[in-house]
This record gives structure tokens, sequence and C-alpha cells, in this order.
């Protein structure tokens, strides 16, 4: 991995080549995207159909579209009885985790007459999207569908593509089942996203889309935004080690690397006082990846987006961490409570070297799908209030409003809006 001393030229140099990896600079594939969605719009499930068989090499149809209880009963039978029961642990870990976020309406009554509240409500439906292919999430799937399981929602619909046979990933299947989808559709990419946002024949329309996926998946999700919430565009994965001396470098190296096997784009940053600490993570880095079964994949991601920062001291290297915003933050450091309480800016922060970032990923109960790109700086993990919306509640009684009314129609004329200022002036015109 390269080495690179901190300064403030290094870190804006840095800053701008992490910005290259945002799925907003693949502009070129805006065009192909705004017509998949546009055809789905408009031709509903014929277009579905098409474009799985054109993408997928799959033939589906209105009859099998929709993942049926008989299948997801075969794809339990596939799955290996103790990655099941791993799942299970892991779904019980993130289901109390996410209980603690729920949140309730509340009013507050006060001896003038008046009633201010908040009335939560969860969404009534929610489009989880779970990429398929060759390789199975199963870890997406809980992080995505639990939370809005928690949240009270009533359909939770999953799309996935399927296999060129036609079938879901059998432990993709499993994990929905578990989790608490309710219903399965067999359909990928931007046309899957489509076809949430706007409904088809098949396909009922739901209020929000969540769940990660490739380029043209993130694009669509932009594309549909307004029609439908989304979660957010999510970039390449990245992790950032903050570590001193006291850090093992085999741990930081293994750490870094986790990350770095995602794909290409991926960025490993490591972030660290020590030049030695920086000289052995390096050797060990390469000596890692020449024994990992994504070595291809290590290699090009760490020749793209990886570093090691080399700061003069915790302040200087902090403020690099809270300018980064990365996705994934460890803190390897001799006082890593003290230096975590000086960040600002992380999707999810991992404390020690016994807390590597695969914990996250996997079992601890927190959510693994976090801001990317730098939008820590103002976005956060997934969490149950992303399928919650709240509604205002104002109650006034006649004497509560008697006492306000003069100073609501003063700002309202001192906006021009005379109509606003009568609405209130009218309660009491046989008054004065």
């Amino acid at each position: 991995m390269r080495i690179v001393t901190l300064d403030e030229t290094s870190k804006q140099n840095i800053l701008a080549d992490l910005l290259k990896r945002d799925p907003n600079n693949y502009e070129e594939y805006s065009d192909t995207v705004a017509k998949i969605v546009d055809t789905v719009k408009n031709q509903g499930d014929s277009a579905v159909f098409a474009y799985t068989k054109e993408f997928d090499k799959a033939d589906i149809n209105a009859s099998n579209i929709r993942v049926t209880t008989e299948e997801i009963e075969e794809a339990m039978k596939e799955v290996d009885p103790e990655l099941l029961e791993i799942m299970k642990r892991s779904m019980k870990n993130i289901r109390e985790f996410h209980e603690k976020q729920k949140q309730y309406s509340w009013f507050d009554s006060k001896p003038d007459g008046t009633i201010l509240g908040q009335k939560v409500t969860p969404l009534s439906s929610v489009g989880v999207y779970v990429p398929g292919g060759k390789a199975a999430y199963p870890s997406s799937v809980l992080m995505n569908i639990i939370p809005a399981e928690v949240a009270g929602v009533e359909r939770i619909v999953m799309v996935t593509p399927p296999g060129k046979d036609g079938k879901v990933n059998p432990v993709t299947l499993t994990a929905a089942y578990l989790s608490g989808a309710t219903e399965v559709y067999k359909v990928g990419g931007a046309q899957a996203v489509a076809a949430l946002a706007f409904g088809t024949e098949t396909i009922p329309r739901v209020n929000k889309i969540v769940g990660p996926g490739n380029i043209f998946v993130a694009l669509a999700k932009k594309a549909v935004y307004g029609h439908v919430s989304i979660d957010s565009i999510a970039g390449p994965s990245e992790i950032l080690v903050l570590a001193d001396e006291t850090a093992n470098p085999r741990f930081v190296a293994a750490d870094l690397l986790s990350q770095a096997e995602h794909d290409e784009l991926a960025s490993a940053i490591l972030v660290t006082t020590s030049m030695e600490l920086a000289n052995k993570v390096s050797e060990e880095a390469e000596k890692f990846t020449k024994q990992l079964s994504r070595a291809e994949i290590i290699q090009k991601s760490l020749d793209n987006y990886g570093y090691i920062l080399v700061a003069d001291n915790m302040k200087d290297a902090i403020d690099a961490v809270n300018e980064i915003a990365p996705e994934h933050l460890e803190i390897i450091t001799k006082n890593p409570f003290e230096d975590m309480t000086r960040v600002k800016n992380a999707g999810a922060i991992f404390i020690g070297e016994y807390s590597s970032e695969p914990l996250g990923d996997y079992f601890a109960g927190p959510n693994h799908v976090l801001p990317t790109n730098g939008t820590a700086k103002f976005f956060s993990a997934l969490s149950v209030d992303d399928y919650i919306k709240k509604s205002s509640i104002i109650y006034y009684s006649k004497e509560a409003l008697l006492a306000a009314h003069k100073d609501i129609e003063a700002f309202a004329e001192s906006e021009q809006l005379t109509a606003h200022a009568n609405s209130v002036r009218v309660r009491f015109e046989n008054q004065e």
C-alpha cells in the first residue's frame, strides 16, 4: 500500500480521488437507466419480463414472478442447518438493537388549553432491493427488512434478480422469509426499482425503496426519488482505520482488506501517527493479498483507492478522519474511547482491536447500511426511523387562540398574507 505523509495538500488530493467513486459521477449510464425506468412505467409487466430476459437470461412471467410458499419451503431445505442457526442468532442481535430505536407518538397538554404532539406512523409499504447473481447477501436482507418489521410496516416487498433457471438464491430467500418479507419478486436492476416506484400489473407500488445495488440500481433510485422515497444513493464500500503505535499491524492489514475485497472501487485507508506501523501494515497487506481468494480485486482496490496516511499527531489524524467521513471507522489506539469523542463524521465506529468491521456487517446488531462517499457528514445509518413518518398534532381551545390571535394576525400581515390573518380574525370578530 502506498504511504503518504498527511498534510493539507495530500488530504485534499485524496478527498478528490475518493469523490470520483460517487455514483452521481457516472452520468454516462443515466440515459440508459432513464429509458428502462420510463419503459417500465409505461409498459408495466411486459417491460419487466423483457428486461429480465435480456439482462438475467431468465424466463419470468406473471405466473412465476412472485415467489411461492412452496419455493420458500424448498429453499429452506437447501440451506446449511449451521448457517441457518447463525442467521437466527444474528437476527436476534439485529432485532434487539433496532427495537431500542422505536419512536412513539407523544402529546403535551398544557393548562392554557393547548395540546401539541407528534403522531408516529409506520410506512404502509416498503420495497427492499437485494443484489443477486452468483453471490448471496443474506446479511443485507436482514439489515434492510428487520428494521422495517420492527417499525410496523405492513407490506415489505423484496425484489432480487433470478438466476437463469428462474430461481432465487435459497439463502437469500430464506433470509427474506425469516426476517419478515411479505412478498418476494424475481426481478432486479433498474427495472425492479421502476416497478416498485410506479407499480405494474403484478407488482404493486411501494412508498419507499431501500437496499444496495450496482450503478444502474443506484441511478434508478435517484431517478424515481420524489415519486417514492429512497434511503440513499449508495456508493462503493470503504473503511478507515485510525491507529497509533499500539495497534497490531496484522489486525489492521486484515481489516483494511476486508473492505478492499468488495470491488475495485472500494476504499481502504489507514490514518496513523506511527511510520513504523505504516510500514508494517503495508508489508502485512501484501502478504495477506497473496493468500486471499479475491486477490485481484483487492489489489486493484488498493492500487486505486488504498492509502496509508502518516500524521504528525492524533489531532491532525482525527481532523483527516472527519474530512473523509468514512462509512466504516475503526479506532485502534491507546485511548480509543477518548479519540472516539472527537470523531464527528463516520457511518459506524468500531472501537478497539477486537471490534473488527465484519462484526458489524454480520452479527453485532447495528445496521450495516451506512452513508458512503463523505455523506456521513449529514446522513446516518439505516434505522427504524427510515420506515416511519411523523405528523404534527395541534389543538388550541378557544381561550388559547384568543390569547394568541393578535400575534398570529400581525405576523401574517407582515408577510402580506391577509387571508391567513383573516382566517384567525373571523373567529373573534363578534367579540372585539
